[in-house]
């Protein structure tokens, strides 16, 4: 079934997404780096933002619907 693919390849997307998002920011604040903890999103990362909402929305989705359907 479509479903059983479309899973783990959401969920390597979803994976990869969050991993772009993740900074070192606690080796740059040891070597004076910027301590400011709020900051606005601009860019491609907004873009990688709003893509990881709507892949974990969808990941939620297809689990949702497998779960169900395979009885």
């Amino acid at each position: 079934m479509i479903l059983n693919i479309l899973e783990p390849v959401l969920a390597i997307l979803l994976i990869t997404a969050i991993l772009l998002q993740a900074r070192g920011s606690g080796a740059g604040l040891a070597f004076g780096g910027d301590g400011n903890v709020y900051r606005t999103r601009r860019g491609i990362e907004k873009r990688l933002h709003g893509a990881t909402i709507i892949l974990v929305i969808l990941f939620f989705i297809i689990a949702l619907l497998n779960a169900l359907f395979n009885f």
